[in-house]
């Protein structure tokens, strides 16, 4: 149901959101394909849906709640570490998703009419586990690295209800995160 071009679509529209929502303005951000699960060792995961009448899309965020992982976020948000209480750490995490997530929605909508987006919901990773049972055409793993932060691990998985068809170029990648908008 999903074309190579589309899955190629979604990966492309993802890694930008990762590379525009996971540092802070002008960190280089590097995000690369992994083979496999394997190798993600975090113990947490922020998991956000953007869906459509075509599709279901998740993205997981995975993360380790240690002293590294905290200090990326407080210097995300431009908080001292030490005033990071356990509520403002989950808190960043999640917005740090729903940013990245945000931005994927925002670009899909140059493709696909009614567009919506889950809230955050922080769960154990071993549920990734069972991610076969919600019958994806398509997922991908990545890994995303900064300067100066811990390695984090995200995974994509897209359910299609359709034929799903669309190319991903240059002007349809969003160069930041865009400004709020009141109705």
């Amino acid at each position: 149901m999903l074309t190579q071009s589309a899955k190629d679509g979604f990966d492309t529209l993802l890694m930008q959101s990762l590379k525009t929502g996971m540092a802070p303005s002008g960190t280089p951000v590097e995000v690369s394909v992994l083979a496999d699960d394997a190798g993600i060792p975090e113990k947490k995961m922020v998991v956000l849906t953007v869906s459509s009448y075509l599709f279901r899309l998740m993205a997981m965020f995975y993360f380790t709640p240690d002293a590294a992982t905290r200090a990326h976020f407080a210097r995300i948000n431009n908080i001292a570490e030490a005033e990071m209480s356990e509520q403002t750490f989950m808190d960043a995490i999640a917005e740090s998703g729903n940013l990245c997530c945000g931005i994927l929605n925002r670009d899909l909508g140059n493709f696909f009419p009614h567009i919506g987006m889950s809230t955050p919901n922080v769960i154990d990773s071993n549920c990734a586990a069972y991610l076969q049972t919600l019958n994806c055409q398509h997922v991908r793993h990545f890994a995303v690295d900064m300067d100066g932060s811990p390695r984090f691990h995200v995974t994509l998985s897209v359910s299609a209800y359709a034929d799903i068809d669309f190319a991903v170029s240059a002007e349809e990648l969003g160069s930041d995160t865009g400004e709020l908008e009141l109705f």
